[in-house]
């Protein structure tokens, strides 16, 4: 397990989290007061319309859009033989039906947050799943020996008199050296939290928040640390006492590891993580090597580009191919983590003539992709030489939470340039001179394209000029994008 420094940036307004490896960013989180993700908060939630036809439903939260349920996220009514039809959504739910809902995965853009009425609470060693039986193992962990071992604990631990449903529990990595009492303390606990739950639904209103998911700092001392941390670095000392109060009840080998930053730099400042946010924002990627990644973020997918760049350093063309491409794997693996790009990703390497270079650098992409935390399938190269994966997508992407579209192109990435814009405007005139007879016509418009009409177009808008019988003055506008205009008729 590679050993790891991580970062705490805390404000009011905001949290950062940085983890360097090797002295390297490995992964970037963001959490803002105003923002705050939604995933594993737990809801009373009323059921606002049924859509049997996409087999789902919206429910109501409290939020301002309504959130999706899908069929597949119901809890099953009950045991069902294996060669069951599913039963339809229409026939589990209906319109205002009260559940208890968790929030599967946050809105992004223009969908809603996704529910899942099979509630599952986190903790420090076990994942604890109160309408489930089973008691599952993190794959993570050693060998299948010693994941036999770990469950039958838990299954004695977790036991209840009188035959009473004890729950589900799935044992996280964390687990894997934890004593009975640790994971007896885990057990009443998650159990405590879910008893709240419970008391909370049956004396609230549809659309109250009945459980919110720890905050990132919390989360970085269950979720991130592990024996490979060497430090935790906070630079609040407020946060840092409470954030020790914490992880001493909940995560005392992680609390042992925080510290309190004390000095007067910012302690993001002194670690290079605010170039390294600006990097991860931007669309090109530079390789040691000089060969480079362009990465393209769309609403359906994430395109990575590699090229060789600079790059000339091998003793021929195919090994300096080869080379560029297996740096890029490490990089694009990255790249997803440090981005939290998730979806459809699509990585266009370098053409390889030789199959076992192909195989390597999809062998290093693999190796490189294991280290995420977020679950990530590689499908090998297409017939187009290009290679397909999946990263499961829970939260904004990184450049969604801290950037929006340009109000210039609105996305677009490009604007109209001076002339085309210039030949939009003799147009209009045209038209606008059909249809009124002002005593002038007055072009507002930026100062380049202002200067484009008294220059290069000067022979066309005196033409027009003549043609249309009025005379065309200009004003040059500093506020204008260069795409805006306006033509006023005097």
């Amino acid at each position: 397990m590679a050993s790891q420094d991580i970062l705490i940036n805390w404000s009011p307004q905001e949290t950062r989290v940085a983890v360097v490896e090797n002295g390297a960013v490995q992964e970037l989180h963001i959490e803002r007061t105003l923002e705050r993700g939604l995933v594993g908060n737990v809801y009373l939630g009323k059921v606002a319309r049924v859509l049997p036809g996409m087999q789902s439903a919206f429910v109501d939260i409290g939020l301002e859009r309504a959130a999706f349920l899908h069929v597949a996220d119901l809890l099953p009514g009950g045991p069902a033989r294996a060669d069951a039809p599913p039963v339809p959504i229409e026939r589990q739910v209906f319109e205002g039906q009260t559940l208890t809902v968790q929030v599967i995965k946050d809105a992004i853009g223009t969908k809603g947050a996704r529910l899942s009425t099979q509630v599952s609470i986190a903790g420090r060693m076990l994942v604890f799943l109160p309408h489930d039986q089973h008691v599952g193992v993190s794959q993570k962990i050693g060998s299948a020996e010693l994941r036999e071992q770990l469950r039958a604990r838990v299954q004695a631990l977790a036991a209840l008199p009188g035959g009473e449903n004890p729950g589900g529990f799935i044992l996280r990595t964390n687990a894997e050296e934890a004593s009975d009492a640790e994971l007896a303390e885990d057990i009443a606990y998650l159990r405590k939290t879910w008893a709240a739950i419970r008391e909370r639904s049956l004396q609230s209103p549809p659309g109250t928040l009945l459980h919110q998911d720890l905050g990132l700092a919390e989360r970085v001392l269950r979720d991130l640390a592990h024996e490979g941390t060497q430090s935790i670095r906070i630079d609040s000392r407020m946060q840092h006492e409470q954030l020790r109060a914490f992880g001493e009840a909940y995560m005392p080998r992680a609390a042992a590891r925080l510290e309190h930053y004390k000095g007067e730099r910012p302690i993001f400042d002194l670690f290079g993580i605010e170039e390294e946010i600006a990097r991860a924002l931007a669309r090109r990627v530079d390789l040691k090597s000089g060969g480079y990644l362009i990465i393209d973020q769309t609403e359906a997918l994430t395109t990575i580009d590699v090229n060789t760049g600079g790059f000339v350093g091998a003793r021929n063309f195919d090994d300096t191919i080869f080379k560029t491409n297996l740096e890029a794997a490490g990089a694009i693996a990255r790249q997803l983590r440090l981005r939290n790009l998730g979806g459809i990703i699509i990585a266009d390497f370098i053409d390889m003539t030789r199959e076992e270079h192909r195989q390597s650098v999809l062998a290093e992409l693999r190796k490189q992709l294991a280290r995420d935390r977020t679950r990530t399938t590689v499908s090998g190269f297409t017939q187009l030489g290009l290679v397909e994966m999946t990263r499961k997508r829970t939260r904004e992407s990184l450049a969604h939470m801290l950037c929006q579209p340009c109000p210039t192109c609105e996305g677009r990435g490009q604007v109209k340039t001076p002339r085309t814009v210039c030949y939009d405007i003799l147009r209009e005139i045209l038209r606008e001179a059909r249809q009124f007879s002002p005593k002038e016509f007055r072009i507002v418009a930026s100062a380049a394209v202002v200067e484009t009409l008294l220059d290069e177009e000067s022979v066309h808008l005196a033409g027009l000029s003549e043609f249309i019988g009025k005379p065309i003055s200009l004003s040059a506008e500093p506020g204008m994008s260069p795409e805006q205009y306006d033509i006023v008729l005097m």
